[in-house]
């Protein structure tokens, strides 16, 4: 539930800082991006240079850099986190968190912070059960911050009991269980089709198109990180998954792919038919490589057999099936036909006229389709694209203005 989640990690004055090293590490491993904002007091208990060794950030601390004047934005670190954590947190700025001291630059962030903010106290037990430190971490979690309750045991006074900061695996698990329950698509089993497929001639050549399987790996991810289940019918492509939540199928022809996809579907929530599968086939394949043989060599082709066809005949209630549309022409009238005869909730449309989308590239330009109206979207990353199919399954029957929205 980390895997690409932006994590400000604050850290303050206290004994404990020395398992930020660990709690970033961990929080790496399971693929979020960290952002470290120390206090001035921090500095004296964990050196900047080790965290920023870790994150292959540079740390923040201060408001500017003294050696160029840079500033350093408090307001865009609000922004860019999906989530922010205070650990260790010492009395002295749960303190001023409460009460918004902003002398330095981890409370100014806190105090510009859009995310949710989980904070995990560490200090001596007096100090943690002393009634100002009880009433301050009252008003944060008032205010709606996720605290983090300390554990007891042997503590760097020397005394025993609560106060030491959670362990770091306890504090990432934390972290994901809050992702999970926050996750549009979490319990959701959802398919995917992607890539191409082949389709063989003889043994050496095929039938095929210039499908990277790019958008498809997009969608398989981003869904995964909302908490699905995500199975990838995958056709020949040299991508590789991230997420452990995807359950990967490689495939090679059409028909490979609609076994596999018929397979799975019964038991899919969602399925987002992003392949762009071939067609036609050879009626028959050559069991030896075919020889130059005067000039002209004629294949005879069959259809293959139409996934999303197969798989709208029998969806049942409750299931949302997606397709996918790349046109040359007459795209509008092409896309929604497809959408009725496949019997689709929506269709995803895009243009091989239109810069930027298409085949082989990063970038993509869609207009989605439903039987209500459509939506067209600029140019976006794929990964962009993949978040706004995805928000859109969530949230079926947006606000038209009339019968387009540009987003």
């Amino acid at each position: 539930m980390l895997q690409n989640k932006k994590i400000v990690l604050g850290i303050t004055g206290s004994i404990a800082a020395y398992k930020a090293c660990l709690l970033v590490r961990l929080l790496i491993k399971k693929g979020a991006e960290v952002q470290v904002v120390m206090t001035p007091a921090a500095k004296e208990f964990i050196t900047p240079l080790t965290l920023a060794t870790l994150t292959q950030k540079p740390v923040v601390s201060e408001f500017f850099d003294r050696r160029d004047g840079s500033w350093h934005s408090h307001v865009s670190l609000g922004l860019w986190a999906d989530v922010m954590l205070i650990a260790p947190a010492s009395a002295s700025t749960i303190g001023k968190m409460a009460n918004g001291i902003a002398d330095n630059m981890l409370v100014t962030t806190y105090l510009s912070m859009r995310a949710p903010v989980f904070v995990a106290p560490a200090m001596d037990l007096d100090m943690y059960a002393h009634p100002s430190t009880r009433q301050n971490l009252q008003k944060l979690a008032s205010y709606g911050n996720h605290i983090i309750e300390p554990g007891t045991g042997f503590l760097a006074s020397s005394l025993e009991g609560k106060g030491r900061m959670e362990e770091p695996e306890r504090i990432v698990e934390a972290l994901e269980q809050w992702f999970t329950s926050q996750s549009s698509l979490s319990g959701k089993k959802v398919l995917i089709t992607a890539g191409p497929t082949y389709e063989k001639i003889d043994p050496v050549r095929f039938i095929g198109n210039y499908s990277s399987g790019k958008m498809g790996f997009a969608l398989a991810e981003v869904c995964a990180e909302q908490g699905a289940e995500v199975t990838l019918v995958a056709g020949p492509v040299t991508l590789a998954t991230k997420h452990s939540g995807i359950r990967r199928i490689d495939v090679e022809s059409a028909g490979e792919m609609y076994e596999a996809a018929t397979r799975n579907f019964p038991d899919a929530d969602i399925a987002i038919l992003c392949a762009a599968v071939a067609d036609f086939t050879p009626k028959v394949t050559a069991d030896k490589k075919i020889k130059r043989k005067g000039d002209n060599l004629t294949l005879e082709l069959q259809p293959t057999k139409d996934i999303a066809a197969a798989l709208g005949a029998v969806k049942r209630k409750g299931q949302v099936m997606v397709g996918f549309a790349l046109e040359t022409d007459d795209e509008l009238a092409n896309a929604r036909k497809k959408l009725q005869k496949k019997n689709l909730d929506f269709i995803v449309m895009n243009s091989l006229q239109d810069e930027g989308a298409g085949f082989r590239v990063d970038t993509n330009k869609v207009t989605i389709i439903d039987r209500h109206g459509l939506t067209a979207y600029d140019t976006k990353s794929k990964r962009e694209v993949a978040e706004d199919i995805v928000e859109r399954i969530m949230d079926p029957l947006p606000p038209f203005r009339g019968n387009e929205i540009i987003k």
